[in-house]
């Protein structure tokens, strides 16, 4: 009986690449942990390693080093927002509900992230930085100016509104809010100067009906 030895090599190669993707997966998961805990520059590869109890040589098997690892944690966590972003968009009622939602997605976010995340990518990784900025100035932009119509042709949000200055407006708040310089993360919770932004922004761009929806929203009672 001839046996399919080309089969069997095949079989091998692929268990050997899932649990080689698997390995790394780990790495990015357990360096994604310590970065939001702890601030992305105070943390070492010989912290990564003992976070995971494997050597360094191993995580050096598949990283070049720390930067290439926030580099790729970069690239996929703004795929996960994306993904996220998509959902919220096609699922919500009216554009209030959808950037209420977002929020609340970005809240839980913030909730679990050093403030001094993005200032130390900003100086210390300049490329994940830039891709960063390449993902607000392109998707971020597209999709605030895209819910900031969508709300004009639902009554939501005035007509008047300049879109493009207002789009630019939202992002840089939702950025400064994370400046640590701005709002030092001893003095403010990072989720409730968001929440607090928003809502002096959404006030200042609603119509009467936008406002009675987010009061509902909120559960607050008009008393006009």
């Amino acid at each position: 009986m001839k046996k399919n030895f080309g089969n069997l090599q095949d079989e091998k190669s692929f268990r050997s690449f899932a649990l080689a993707m698997e390995t790394k997966e780990r790495i990015l998961v357990a360096a994604h942990e310590l970065f939001f805990k702890f601030g992305i520059k105070s943390v070492t590869m010989d912290d990564i390693a003992r976070h995971l109890g494997m050597s360094k040589k191993t995580i050096y098997q598949f990283f070049r080093d720390k930067d290439e690892i926030v580099h790729d944690l970069t690239e996929n966590t703004l795929k996960q927002h994306v993904e996220k972003f998509c959902q919220i968009n096609s699922s919500s009622k009216n554009a209030i509900e959808e950037i209420l939602l977002t929020m609340e997605h970005m809240g839980f976010m913030f909730s679990q992230m050093n403030p001094n995340v993005f200032y130390d990518m900003q100086k210390y990784f300049p490329k994940s930085w830039l891709r960063f900025r390449d993902f607000k100035e392109s998707h971020l932009m597209q999709m605030v100016e895209s819910n900031f119509k969508r709300g004009v042709e639902e009554g939501m949000f005035r007509p008047d509104i300049n879109a493009k200055v207002l789009a630019r407006l939202r992002i840089e708040e939702v950025e400064m809010a994370m400046n640590p310089a701005v709002y030092p993360s001893s003095e403010y919770d990072v989720t409730q100067v968001q929440v607090a932004l928003l809502d002096h922004f959404l006030f200042g761009i609603v119509t009467i009906k936008g406002h009675r929806l987010i009061n509902k929203y909120k559960q607050i009672e008009d008393n006009e």
